[in-house]
């Protein structure tokens, strides 16, 4: 059976990263129901603007440097690390990313849970085989973002000992695909197909990964909150359905006429499906059918692309 669920109403939240595509919609639901502080670099004042003029508390900090995290109260009730980081350079990724999260875990160790979003470009490349969360680690995207893996890597090897150093019951969430009304990685190809660019994929097809819907990854998070232990719980956090690049842009076909323009390279992203076993024991599955995802991100961004 699933854990059970923290109750998030009236609830101190602080959400980092909140202006990246996967925090945005996280802050805009737990703002109608919690008092929510985001807190960024924020190099741009208009992003910072645009959340204040919500209601929503912000603080400017960059959790590489932990003297700007005095400015961050350290009462929260949760806390829900979306920051990353993906400059290119080595030292400042690891910094901003690896000693990043063990600097807010520090300043906010008296949160009852905190759950830091990794990825599953943490695993080593194994073909189409679903990753478990105890299979080997890798430099799965260095072909893209040179430090990317690593760092995130690093991130949950400096979270989990935090959680143990400061006694933080943490839950570490390896992100696969998230997506919604505000894009994702099909929404980029969609926009690449219009234009008959090249989609780079792996020679290894199908190329699977499991889609997670914005209001799947949402309606799960008290559900992670409430899988969180000292001992540090990692699981897996995807979609509960496996789907292929190659089918996604074929559905794509379908609804607007586009067709893909497929280029194998060896370099390309490999399939990263997951194992949900993990997942769906502690958090229950996912409600959202990627075809209806897909159809509502369309809808919702590029209608006049829609047979």
């Amino acid at each position: 059976m699933p854990v059970t669920p923290v109750d998030l109403n009236d609830a101190n939240i602080l959400i980092t990263g909140p202006t990246g595509q996967v925090a945005a919609p996280i802050v805009d639901a737990l703002s109608k129901i919690a008092n929510v502080t985001a807190l960024a670099r924020f190099s741009k004042d208009s992003d910072k603007d645009a959340l204040e003029q919500r209601g929503i508390r912000v603080i400017r900090a960059d959790l590489a440097d932990k003297r700007s995290l005095d400015a961050c109260p350290d009462d929260f009730d949760y806390v829900l690390n979306l920051a990353v980081v993906k400059s290119g350079n080595f030292d400042y990724d690891l910094a901003a990313n690896g000693e990043g999260v063990g600097n807010l875990m520090a300043r906010c160790r008296s949160a009852k849970a905190f759950v830091h979003f990794s990825s599953t470009a943490v695993y080593e490349y194994a073909g189409h085989s679903p990753r478990k969360e105890t299979d080997p680690l890798g430099d799965n995207h260095r072909s893209m973002f040179p430090t990317y893996s690593i760092a995130k890597i690093a991130a949950e090897t400096v979270c989990k000992f935090a959680a143990h150093q400061f006694g933080i019951p943490t839950t570490i969430a390896r992100l696969s695909v998230p997506y919604g009304n505000n894009g994702g990685w099909p929404y980029f190809h969609l926009l690449m197909m219009k234009e008959n660019m090249a989609i780079d994929i792996h020679p290894e097809g199908p190329n699977s990964y499991n889609l997670l819907h914005a209001d799947d990854y949402i309606e799960k998070i008290p559900y992670l909150l409430g899988a969180a232990s000292t001992e540090v719980t990692t699981t897996n956090f995807g979609g509960s359905q496996a789907v292929s690049i190659e089918e996604w842009c074929a559905y794509l076909t379908e609804l607007t006429g586009f067709a893909p323009n497929f280029r194998e390279k060896s370099t390309a992203f490999g399939s990263l499906s997951i194992d949900t076993t993990r997942m769906h024991d502690l958090i229950g599955e996912t409600r959202m059918d990627w075809r209806e995802g897909i159809r509502a991100m369309v809808e919702n961004l590029s209608p006049q692309l829609l047979r």
